[in-house]
């Protein structure tokens, strides 16, 4: 391999070279990547195909594969009733040199382009029938059944990660039991949504996770722009009503304003006022 980091080392696929990767994948999936057409992020690197497909590479520690494998685009591929890229295959393997793996996935190109980066600070331009789609997609996903458990940020959502994360950042007492546990895309923002077109893609966390979780992590993306989150919460609104939802509110309130924030993130003091407020929504319900 091409990269070289010491055993266990997290690195930024936005830096690291990543040639002999690409050209594996190549061989493998019998394809040829575009040039040009790469994007790096840090986790993952994504390139068009000469068939007019997308292959998506990621990199990932053993430590953070679980036991359910991290096949979650794949696996998404049975979903029913979900706007998202048809997949057709993949390629996986295990480093020589690292203790981490290799995975490529090929699907579909998207419709159109991304909403936006992950977290917006303007009104994108939405017409009501891509809410509707919107909300068609999260309804049916979470209609749906799995034996695989979420793993957003390649953490495995439990209950205890919900209570450890709150109560390590926001106070007051607050009972945090999950009731409702549904299956979740789990990295539900604008970088993962395709408009004027809805699509919804990166699938490799997907699972069981809290009722809410989804509907919070998108307020949570939209809270630099006030009336694009209270237009989330209206279309979600019977997630943020539902007391799992709330709990879900404060998981994702406690993210924005835990150790790692920004002091000048505009999120921060919705984020307060709304923590603040659903505590004392929970407390006297």
């Amino acid at each position: 391999m091409t990269l070289s980091v010491s055993t266990g080392q997290v690195i930024d696929l936005r830096v690291q070279p990543v040639d002999e990767v690409l050209g594996r994948i190549e061989r493998s999936l019998q394809v040829h990547l575009v040039p040009g057409s790469l994007v790096r992020k840090r986790r993952s690197v994504g390139a068009r195909t000469d068939r007019d497909t997308w292959v998506r590479i990621e990199r990932r520690l053993l430590d953070k594969i679980s036991d359910q494998g991290w096949n979650g685009t794949e696996t998404a591929a049975r979903l029913e009733g979900i706007a998202q890229p048809a997949w057709h295959g993949c390629v996986v393997w295990r480093d020589q040199d690292e203790p981490v793996m290799w995975r490529a996935d090929e699907t579909d190109l998207l419709p159109c382009e991304p909403v936006g980066n992950a977290i917006l600070s303007k009104t994108p331009e939405l017409p009501d029938d891509w809410w509707a789609a919107l909300n068609a997609s999260l309804d049916a996903l979470a209609g749906q059944s799995t034996r695989r458990i979420a793993t957003p940020d390649t953490e495995t959502i439990t209950q205890g990660l919900v209570a450890e994360s709150i109560r390590g950042v926001l106070s007051g007492d607050v009972d945090t039991t999950i009731e409702r546990w549904v299956p979740a895309h789990a990295d539900l923002n604008w970088a993962n949504m395709t408009s004027p077109a809805f699509s919804l893609f990166d699938w490799e966390d997907w699972g069981n996770a809290p009722l809410g979780l989804d509907s919070a992590n998108l307020w949570a993306s939209s809270l630099a722009v006030p009336t694009l989150a209270d237009r989330v919460r209206h279309e979600r609104r019977a997630d943020f009503e539902s007391r799992d939802g709330k709990v879900m509110t404060l998981f994702a309130c406690s993210k924005i304003l835990g150790p790692y924030a920004h002091p000048e993130d505009p999120r921060l003091d919705p984020a307060r006022r709304m923590a603040e407020r659903v505590i004392q929504e929970l407390q006297t319900s």
